[in-house]
């Protein structure tokens, strides 16, 4: 599929901003300085395609007015000492792209993700000077058939996945000529370490760890070489609620907690389906990544509409041949024990240990979480990511609600997002990437263990 880049302008706030430094909190200075991208897909209606740029015009105007409240997102990172990094709020703008594609919307299919996807959303040169990046950068991309791509990248370093869609949200309230909603909280000193911060943290934060490798090796860089591959996998209601109650069958006899949740149970099945499918031995040692959201979770609790990141990674890990012959329960709990880790005394003791270092370099692998790479969460390991509480859908602009919408191209092996189904009744949808030697293994025990324990 051919794309062809019409015009590409930076989009400054509408008003006068405030002008300044703001420090990222530390809970900001962990995560790998990417963006992430997501895409949405539409087809508008003929009055919003006559005269040709009324929606290019629209989205221009629009997030220009928005901007002044989100006027973060229009500034640019830098560096400071010690490989910290703080916000510069300097109204640099933020980027905005129009692009042609010679093709139609039919032709992207199932809009499964693949390489056209590549085509249709921003590309950040991360060789570029951090002080020249843009936080935020948005093409909009038109197809000869009238519908359109509406895709974004927008810096993990500054927000994260309900920030970002709080933005959208808003931005889109504008576009339709409505007023702004509820403004973010940019006040990110709720996030901040104490005042001595504790040079030494008071729990096991294994998300600062280096991640299991394969047995027999002594790094990853063979496994990130492997090709890999995407692919979505559908999840029926009746399916989720088989596999949640897989995973609640079989527990100990004392065991009085709570029935595992969907993620839980969903997240247990993907790890021990990988374990299978990349057929690891009894003593392989196997991590999955989770990110939990701490909104609610520290004392006191943040402010509504409270705008950055709030999330902690946390790490459970275990030994794939407990994982493969153990019932669903035994992987779930081990997911629902790091999940419960995450206390508001767990919290800002990562916050606390983080500031007390002068120099990120004297933590274990911090430049690979400082660099586009990133810690390796690929074979033996997982990183799985629950969107399934976030309002992704009905992003409305004013021409008509999303008929798709997707994660971006996310092309590291064991990366895995969870996502509500499209018809709004409980079913669910896996984007996982995945060494493409083990996918259909993958999928295959995917299915399958589903239907056998139940």
């Amino acid at each position: 599929m051919n794309v062809t880049l019409q015009s590409s302008c930076l989009v400054q706030p509408a008003e006068p901003t405030w002008r300044g430094s703001m420090p990222l909190s530390e809970s900001d200075q962990t995560g790998v300085i990417t963006h992430v991208p997501t895409i949405y897909f539409y087809r508008p209606s003929q009055e919003w395609l006559t005269p040709q740029n009324t929606i290019f015009n629209t989205l221009r105007n629009s997030l220009s007015k928005v901007l002044v409240h989100f006027y973060p997102l229009a500034g640019r990172l830098r560096w400071l000492s010690g490989a910290h990094l703080e916000l510069d709020c300097n109204s640099k703008g933020v980027q905005l792209i129009e692009a042609c594609a010679e093709a139609e919307l039919d032709d992207l299919g199932d809009f499964n993700p693949s390489p056209d996807f590549h085509k249709l959303i921003p590309r950040i040169n991360y060789l570029d000077p951090i002080e020249e990046i843009p936080l935020l950068s948005v093409q909009l991309t038109k197809f000869q058939c009238g519908g359109i791509t509406l895709s974004y990248t927008i810096s993990h370093a500054v927000v994260d996945g309900q920030s970002a869609l709080h933005f959208l949200s808003e931005w889109a309230r504008l576009a339709r000529g409505e007023p702004l909603g509820t403004p973010p909280i940019l006040d990110r000193k709720h996030l901040r370490a104490g005042d001595p911060p504790s040079a030494q943290p008071r729990f096991h934060h294994k998300q600062f760890d280096t991640p299991p490798v394969l047995l027999g090796q002594t790094s990853s860089e063979s496994e990130r070489k492997k090709e890999t591959t995407i692919d979505m996998l559908r999840m029926s209601k009746i399916q989720v609620d088989a596999l949640k109650t897989q995973a609640n069958k079989i527990r100990p006899s004392n065991d009085t907690c709570k029935p595992y949740t969907r993620y839980e149970a969903i997240t247990g099945h993907i790890w021990k389906c990988a374990c299978k499918a990349r057929k690891h031995v009894h003593n392989q040692k196997s991590a999955v990544g989770i990110c939990v959201d701490i909104r609610r979770r520290i004392d006191p609790p943040l402010p509504d509409k409270f705008f950055g990141n709030a999330i902690v990674d946390v790490i459970a890990c275990d030994r794939a041949g407990d994982l493969m012959t153990k019932p669903l329960s035994y992987a779930a709990g081990s997911i629902r024990e790091a999940i419960h880790s995450v206390t508001s005394e767990y919290v800002h003791s990562a916050i606390d240990y983080l500031k007390s270092l002068e120099d990120f370099s004297g933590l274990q692998d911090i430049h690979a979480f400082r660099t586009k790479r990133g810690p390796f969460y690929g074979n033996p390991n997982l990183g799985v990511i629950s969107w399934m509480a976030l309002p992704l859908y009905g992003l409305d602009f004013g021409w008509g609600k999303d008929v798709f919408m997707a994660p971006g191209t996310h092309d590291c092996d064991g990366d895995s997002l969870i996502l509500p189904g499209y018809d709004g009744e409980g079913s669910l949808v896996v984007a996982l990437c995945l060494q493409a030697e083990c996918m259909e293994d993958f999928k295959k025990f995917f299915y399958e263990d589903i239907e056998i324990n139940n």
